[in-house]
């Protein structure tokens, strides 16, 4: 019998009564059908973390997604769009006009009451579209950076604090500023509040997985997920149950409805999920892209097959099927239906296999992530 843990992950005690009062914290970052939903996703995890413990979240973003959008006003937090993005040079100015009219006046920081010590404003800034120049204009303008990085591509980085959850983070030799904290490897995995509740989470193993969960991407704009689900009908098995999370981006809705009729076992096609949690608790087996759900398929123990959709995914991936965490199938490009279809329906029934990997999943994520990133922050 599964057994869930409806407690959040008590924070350290430094942050569950801190001696000051929380101030804003903006979040910039995008989402478009090539970016994807996942860098906004993630901030989401911080995000709910700040609000947690009284603090205003602001998110500035060009975020084309309206579910998306919706989403972050839902979760209680502000919204401040922008129309053109970097290296449009009117982000930067409007960034950096809204931090230095909403963030608090200099006089407040360097003098607050005595009761009330007010920590620094940070703004996260997480997209591969913001250069070295736009890094240092945040912190010349005095306002404390965080970087989210997943794969070293920036010749430097400028910031107070730099973040990659990856595995491999701490192989890649970052070149920033002498004063840039580094917080490598998946002891900073950030995870939002639907993870948290399966702190403790037991899965059960079944002999025949039956159970599959398919989730490639917010956006998935080549239509990967139609070529799991021909090769998931090239398999015809009737005792199958298939949950096809399609993303608020996806173009493709009709022709995955179209091919869905063709299957010969129970599909659900579901868009705009809000507790991917609860569905990687439900599956036996997932097929997913190489993003940041990985990482939330690791914490939940699920055995996956990934299929990498995009550059920076390919070293993850590459990485954690060496280890054996998850099979790696290649790039999508390079996908044969029956090649495909022979992978997930041997995935299905080796029982011995999955049990492997389930043991490599144990602690490898412990859930703690982020509360060691707000208490570098704090």
């Amino acid at each position: 019998m599964s057994k869930i843990n409806n407690s959040h992950l008590p924070p350290p005690s430094s942050l569950l009564h801190p001696p000051f009062s929380f101030p804003p914290l903006f979040i910039r970052s995008d989402s478009t059908p090539q970016i994807g939903t996942g860098h906004i996703m993630r901030c989401i995890a911080l995000a709910q973390a700040w609000q947690d413990r009284g603090g205003k979240v602001t998110f500035i973003s060009h975020c084309e997604t309206d579910t998306l959008r919706q989403r972050i006003m839902d979760e209680g937090f502000d919204f401040i769009p922008i129309e053109n993005p970097y290296p449009d040079p009117s982000d930067l100015s409007q960034t950096l006009a809204h931090l230095k009219s909403l963030f608090p006046p200099p006089s407040s920081v360097l003098h607050p009451p005595s009761s009330i010590l007010r920590p620094p404003t940070w703004l996260i800034l997480d997209g591969y579209h913001f250069t070295p120049d736009y890094q240092k204009a945040i912190r010349d303008a005095g306002i404390h950076l965080l970087v989210i990085d997943d794969m070293n591509h920036l010749p430097y980085y400028h910031a107070d604090i730099l973040l990659n959850q990856n595995i491999h983070a701490t192989e890649l030799k970052y070149h920033c500023d002498k004063d840039t904290k580094l917080l490598l490897g998946t002891k900073y995995v950030l995870l939002r509040r639907e993870f948290l509740r399966y702190r403790g989470f037991k899965r059960h193993i079944p002999e025949k997985a039956k159970k599959i969960l398919v989730t490639l991407g917010g956006a998935d704009p080549d239509n990967v997920t139609l070529k799991v689900v021909k090769a998931l009908n090239l398999i015809g098995d009737p005792d199958l149950e298939v949950k096809i999370v399609v993303g608020p981006s996806n173009p493709h809705i009709e022709s995955l409805k179209r091919e869905i009729l063709r299957s010969p076992f129970s599909v659900l096609l579901l868009p705009s999920v809000s507790n991917m949690a609860d569905l990687m608790a439900w599956a036996d087996v997932a097929i997913s892209a190489g993003g940041s759900t990985l990482w939330e398929l690791c914490f939940m123990d699920v055995h996956s097959i990934v299929i990498t959709v995009a550059d920076n995914q390919e070293e993850v991936v590459r990485y954690l099927g060496q280890i054996g965490l998850v099979y790696n199938f290649g790039r999508f490009r390079e996908i044969k239906d029956q090649e495909l279809a022979h992978q997930i329906d041997e995935l299905i029934k080796q029982f011995k296999k999955r049990r492997i990997m389930s043991k490599l999943f144990q602690n490898m994520i412990d859930g703690n992530g982020i509360y060691r990133v707000l208490e570098r922050m704090l």
